[in-house]
């Protein structure tokens, strides 16, 4: 299968602009810098005339494709490209005889790309092995998926792995103006609104190859880009949000006021708005872990856990598939009953060592295990509660200066009831009253 970048190809049918802004020099990709800098191991690959084998994994559109590509363009290799969806153990050798053939009869070598690698079972990737041992072909292999858990591992012991990060704003930002100028792109034919601009970025994701797409279909509807031309183009809405403006406090606030208030669809709205609008996820995250001891705590003690998971999965997985933990903890936030008396009992006990309440630690919960603490009388008389019915002993455990300070004043909501009236009981019995 020979590649999508004939020139006779690109002759009989128009491509879309994602393909044709797709770089030709290491010097023209956008993002990246940690791979291609002078020096690292793909820039020497490039410059050496060896044959190389590389798996390049990262999330969808960071340039997996356009990396092989402008290896095989700045290397004057033969490009062919096999999709690991649709192609067997079959398509496969006949690929690698194509290259064996071609480098024993012109001397010119092949960049063999497979696309989406982690879809090929064991069998195929075996098939890909002898070439990639005796260099008959540059083996580049794409995935999106962790190569460790997807690729045999003899393969990947023969091969250079290099990790591809998402785009970031400016980065989509540059894609998207060049394309606009380029000759290859729109070449200065349309024009692109700061506000167009901004929204396509957003709605990129990180994603190159779907800012493009998006900017080729608005280009078809009106030589002038405005925002409206762009939702109209995507059928989606702009969502006005700044995320260093008013937008973005005003949203947030919302956000934790609906959960508080235990309105679960006001709180999965403002989620939306946030998601929609390219709020950072862990941002999002971060703040649902905050309520969930400052406005649930002990009244449900398992929503921390949900927050802390989500949190975990959304750093894990990222978006989209992480807006689903995120609705999962915000509703289990939203639902569970509410208290703030964690957050109340450790501003005061802040408060009081803010206001100079500290006091000595009492000599007998005093570390005792150090050379000379026992002739300090550090630990002499400590009861350890294991040894007593129930687990308590009678003992002074507050510097004095707080001893009859009360901090933790449980509410009747939810699963603190039951910890209030055991608490009241505890404190009863360890203050004599």
């Amino acid at each position: 299968m020979d590649s999508l970048f004939d020139s006779a190809a690109e002759e009989a049918t128009p491509q879309p602009l994602a393909v044709r802004m797709r770089p030709r020099t290491l010097d023209e990709v956008i993002g990246q810098r940690h791979l291609l800098g002078p020096g690292t191991p793909l820039r020497r690959l490039v410059e050496s005339e060896a044959p190389m084998s590389l798996f390049l994994w990262g999330p969808p559109g960071t340039g997996k494709t356009t990396l092989a590509y402008v290896v095989s363009n700045v290397t004057k290799r033969r490009f062919v490209e096999v999709s690991a969806v649709s192609a067997g153990v079959k398509d496969v050798r006949a690929a690698i005889d194509n290259a064996r053939r071609e480098l024993g009869m012109s001397g010119r070598q092949t960049v063999l790309f497979v696309d989406e690698v982690h879809r090929f079972n064991k069998a195929q990737q075996d098939a890909l092995l002898p070439a990639v041992e005796n260099r008959w072909v540059t083996f580049i292999g794409a995935t999106t998926e962790n190569p460790f858990f997807s690729v045999i591992s003899p393969l990947l012991s023969r091969s250079l792995l290099l990790t591809l990060e998402s785009l970031s704003e400016d980065d989509i930002r540059a894609v998207l103006e060049r394309a606009v100028s380029d000759p290859r792109g729109l070449g200065g034919r349309a024009t692109l609104a700061p506000q167009a601009l901004e929204h396509l970025v957003r709605l990129a994701g990180g994603d190159a190859r779907r800012s493009l797409t998006y900017l080729e279909a608005a280009a078809l509807l009106a030589d002038d880009i405005t925002i409206e031309v762009v939702e109209k183009a995507v059928d989606k809405a702009a969502v006005r949000y700044d995320r260093q403006g008013d937008q973005h406090y005003d949203v947030i606030s919302a956000f934790i006021k609906s959960m508080r208030g235990s309105d679960a669809d006001a709180a999965l709205h403002y989620l939306a708005r946030m998601i929609e609008a390219g709020e950072d996820p862990r941002f999002i995250a971060r703040r649902i872990v905050i309520f969930a001891s400052e406005d649930v705590g002990m009244a449900d003690p398992t929503c921390l856990q949900t927050a802390v998971a989500a949190a975990q999965a959304v750093q894990l997985i990222g978006l989209p598939e992480g807006q689903i933990n995120l609705a999962h903890a915000v509703i289990h936030c939203a639902t569970a009953p509410k208290s703030n008396a964690v957050v109340k009992a450790i501003g005061a006990a802040i408060g009081d060592v803010r206001r100079g309440l500290i006091g000595q630690v009492p000599g007998h919960l005093r570390d005792a295990h150090y050379a000379g603490a026992a002739k300090l009388g550090h630990g002499d008389g400590y009861k350890y509660p294991h040894d007593f019915d129930h687990g308590l002993v009678r003992q002074e455990y507050a510097p004095e200066q707080v001893r009859e300070r009360r901090y933790y004043e449980p509410t009747r909501h939810g699963a603190e009831a039951p910890i209030a009236d055991r608490w009241a009981k505890i404190r009863a019995f360890l203050r004599g009253s």
